[in-house]
């Protein structure tokens, strides 16, 4: 991959390669617009790392993560968009150009778009950082393999504890769905689950509390919960949190560029952020209904208005 130049500015740099990234990275480069992407993590974001994703058009027998965020990336590098993997910690505004400092030096820019998506929301309990990657993980599709006929716990009740927890009886001997208060996942995932608890391979614990995880020999042994004021322990071999998602706007924090309550980016009607030249799009973004087809809509969008913006005539804000 390219190394960036600071000393030339780039036309467009995107923050994170999910669907919304990508999917603008297309646009831009198919129209010649010098594209520099930078990516932290995984090409893809939470999608590559999603086991089969059901609900994206064009696929009627859903498609795997992996390859879906693949495919996005193989595109849009054959239309010229560069990949850099590395960070970005920080964005100046120096008028007419913004200033990113990252992992490679500092860019200059003449647009930026924001697409670092979201990460996974931590339950914020004993144990859970001190046993990360040891016993607790966020994604099952990477850490599953690893428990082949041993017990789990999964903390969570929304679609995608449940699509998660569906996924990991392909390994697990048994799975505690621990659940805070009820499951709100959709109708169809219920009914999937269901099939599993009437196996005997998971079964729900409704308004049950995860207080902490318990560990020895850097090994977790069990979940200590409360449920109707009453203690119950989960001997496991291993935990996965699936709680919702967090944005990752981190960098973001001593810049004019304005978040919402929860961390989200603000943006107009045309995806604008409060700094002139910059866009949010996909699940980053305040109102992102955090689904892979929308976030690619709005990596389209961006690119349209990425584009007005370097000609000079973007349509006026809200």
């Amino acid at each position: 991959m390219d190394q960036p130049q600071s000393s030339s500015p780039r036309d467009v740099v995107i923050i994170g390669s999910g669907p919304a990234g990508l999917t603008s990275a297309i646009y831009t480069t198919r129209e010649d617009i010098d594209t520099l992407m930078f990516e932290r993590g995984v090409v893809g974001g939470l999608a590559a790392v999603t086991d089969k994703i059901d609900n994206y058009p064009g696929f009627p027998d859903g498609v795997a993560g992996l390859k879906l965020a693949d495919d996005l990336r193989k595109q849009a590098e054959r239309f010229g968009a560069t990949i850099e993997l590395g960070e970005v910690s920080a964005i100046a505004d120096e008028g007419e150009l913004k200033r990113l400092t990252t992992t490679s030096g500092d860019i200059l820019a003449k647009s930026v778009l924001i697409a670092t998506g979201s990460d996974y929301k931590k339950v914020g309990i004993p144990g859970e950082e001190e046993y990360y990657a040891r016993g607790v993980h966020y994604c099952a599709t990477c850490d599953g393999a690893f428990y082949r006929d041993k017990k789990l716990a999964v903390i969570g009740g929304g679609n995608s504890a449940v699509q998660e927890t569906i996924f990991l009886t392909r390994y697990a001997s048994h799975i505690d769905l621990l659940v805070r208060s009820s499951i709100k996942a959709s109708d169809v995932l219920q009914k999937e689950l269901q099939e599993f608890v009437d196996a005997g391979k998971v079964t729900i614990h409704l308004l049950t509390t995860p207080k902490e995880i318990v560990g020895e020999d850097n090994v977790v042994k069990k979940v200590v919960t409360t449920s109707n004021n009453e203690a119950k322990d989960f001997e496991v071999d291993g935990v996965f949190v699936f709680i919702g998602l967090m944005p990752n706007t981190q960098f973001l924090k001593d810049t004019p560029i304005k978040l919402d309550e929860i961390g989200f980016i603000l943006t107009d009607k045309n995806l604008s952020t409060t700094m002139k030249g910059v866009f949010a799009a996909g699940d980053v973004r305040s109102g992102a209904t955090m689904q892979i087809a929308s976030a690619a809509g709005e990596g389209a969008t961006a690119a349209l208005m990425l584009r007005e913006y370097l000609e000079g005539h973007l349509p006026p804000s809200v």
